[in-house]
């Protein structure tokens, strides 16, 4: 099999271009990891390249991009287990002002992904549902096997039929139909509740992450506990305790994070169709502040209910920030 020729590069591009986007959005939805799914949409596109001079039309070019990069998705799954949150591994954790337990660098933890993933050519127009990204709903497909994973989405997010499914992943329509029903069994039995909530419109979640990043800069912790809702939950993969409750969280974060010995610098972005925070942290007292991390948040009414904050400065380049606080001018 040859690679198409000139011509047909050309082709291949403007039939296979406008579906990145949300092959992105579904690699992303399948791996748990944006790192994963970017290179899980790279390998699509290779390999629909490299067959593009056999395709023959018969089904949508859209289905053919899904149904290989579904496969490779599955393929990368088989080499890896779940992405988990520390929240799905164990119980909250009660000792908040003990020494901080030791990262685990050895679970792949999920990741957050920038809004700006999922947008097209004009940012302002959003190419994927900002529901079917959210960080909940993103680490209740972990618990799904693979297979049921991508039925799942496949028929309830992108909508397509059984018999499309079943073609997609080589098996036979009432597989399908059942891996179907298992799933939506699974699904409906994780706790998604804590985000199926009516957000604050847009000018109240501004005025929310700014009351947040200016607690978080000024270290006033009374005013960062303010913001949560009484059963609020906070993580911070890749540390594996984490907190349940407005009082627990208060005394972990006024004993290890907004303590006299830490002076923070907070940027607010957006992560998985929800408001998030890019944090820097200066630790010395003279040196810049550097990237620390990215700390996605769930608002319930005027309440923040979940904080996740992903402790990887890698991720600030990610969401397209400095590895270092920009200086004030």
């Amino acid at each position: 099999m040859t690679a198409p020729g000139p011509v047909r590069s050309d082709e291949f591009e403007g039939s296979t271009a406008a579906y990145r986007t949300e092959l992105l959005a579904h690699c992303y939805r399948m791996l748990g990891s944006i790192h994963d799914a970017e290179d899980a949409v790279q390998d699509t596109y290779l390999r629909a390249w490299r067959f593009y001079e056999g395709f023959d039309g018969r089904a949508p070019i859209r289905s053919w991009l899904y149904r290989i990069a579904t496969n490779v998705c599955l393929t990368a799954l088989d080499r890896r287990g779940r992405r988990p949150l520390p929240s799905d591994l164990h119980a909250a954790h009660q000792d908040a002002v003990g020494p901080v337990a030791e990262a685990r660098q050895d679970v792949p933890w999920l990741e957050p992904a920038p809004d700006a993933a999922f947008t097209g050519a004009d940012p302002a127009g959003v190419v994927v549902a900002r529901e079917n990204v959210r960080l909940a709903f993103i680490a209740a497909l972990q618990h799904l096997p693979a297979r049921q994973r991508s039925v799942l989405l496949l028929r309830d997010v992108l909508a397509m039929t059984s018999n499309e499914v079943a073609t997609t992943i080589g098996t036979t329509t009432d597989a399908v139909n059942g891996m179907l029903k298992r799933a939506r069994k699974q699904l409906a039995a994780e706790d998604l509740a804590r985000d199926d909530v009516a957000e604050p419109d847009e000018p109240a979640e501004r005025a929310l992450v700014g009351r947040f990043v200016a607690a978080f800069e000024s270290s006033d912790v009374a005013g960062l506990v303010e913001l949560l809702s009484d059963d609020a939950i906070f993580e911070m993969p890749p540390l594996p305790r984490w907190f349940a409750g407005v009082a627990t969280i208060r005394q972990f974060v006024d004993t290890h994070v907004l303590h006299p010995g830490n002076s923070w610098r907070v940027v607010p972005t957006r992560a998985n169709g929800q408001p998030a925070v890019a944090t820097y942290l200066r630790d010395d007292g003279t040196s810049p502040h550097r990237g620390h991390g990215i700390t996605v948040l769930t608002v319930h009414g005027m309440r923040i209910s979940r904080m996740v904050s992903f402790l990887d400065p890698g991720l600030l380049g990610v969401f397209g920030l400095p590895p270092t606080y920009p200086d004030r001018a």
